[in-house]
């Protein structure tokens, strides 16, 4: 087997988790209302009517199986149009930016995760991040620096930055030359096989399904390991 130098994580359900913060999030659309009302000239929707018309129905764009990421802003913007709102640019932006703090404030780091990314380090071995967020990369660069991921890491390359999805190749490739090393001697660990063990694998990585927080478990066939903490046994 080839020397490991690298490790490439994916973010969400691997690294991290989180909750969906539903009333965070229903406070900070009442906190916006008075100025959706003035941008409206009417009355403005109640706070759960955002959330079920707009924000819920986002979350498909999310999970999508697409390979070409989203301009997340005019993908916001559309769906408050759909639901019959237009409201300006810089009152989404504001209001987006809002709804992202709750966000962040809801991840929680799963608890071996310091402890694994500082053993690697330790041992030489580069550490990197490779996510589909379709978020603006500004949003996610200060998540990761607020749950301080950002500094137990190498590198991060989000989606929307590379303006292409996981299992697009031009992510892995992002993430490789991002931690200055090549496919051959990195191993990819995350939740979900298409965009985490067969996307990495077509480009020559090792890769392990990570089921702590997985929603499905690997088919057989697929490695996997419970633990953040079993990686050592893997290099």
């Amino acid at each position: 087997m080839l020397e490991t130098r690298a490790v490439l994580f994916d973010y969400g359900r691997t690294l991290v988790t989180f909750d969906y913060p539903t009333e965070a999030l229903l406070e900070v659309m009442r906190g916006f209302r008075p100025r959706i009302e003035s941008a409206l000239g009417v009355a403005a929707p109640e706070a759960e009517s955002i959330l079920e018309k707009v924000l819920l129905p986002l979350e498909r764009i999310i999970c999508s199986p697409d390979e070409d990421e989203v301009d997340y802003m005019a993908v916001y913007r559309e769906a408050w149009v759909r639901a019959g709102w237009t409201l300006p640019d810089g009152l989404l932006h504001d209001i987006l930016d809002a709804e992202q703090l709750c966000w962040d404030r809801s991840v929680r780091l799963d608890p071996e995760a310091p402890q694994i990314l500082a053993w690697l380090g330790a041992h030489g071995i580069k550490r990197g991040v490779c996510s589909n967020a379709p978020f603006p990369p500004e949003m996610m660069r200060r998540q990761v620096d607020t749950n301080g991921v950002g500094e137990m890491v190498d590198a991060i390359v989000f989606s929307s930055e590379v303006g292409r999805r996981k299992p697009a190749p031009e992510m892995y490739r992002a993430a490789l030359d991002a931690i200055g090393v090549d496919a051959r001697h990195t191993l990819f660990v995350g939740d979900r096989v298409r965009e985490d063990y067969e996307g990495p694998r077509a480009l020559g990585m090792r890769a392990v399904i990570l089921t702590a927080h997985a929603e499905e478990a690997p088919p057989d066939g697929v490695p996997a390991i419970k633990s953040l903490s079993e990686l050592r046994g893997l290099l």
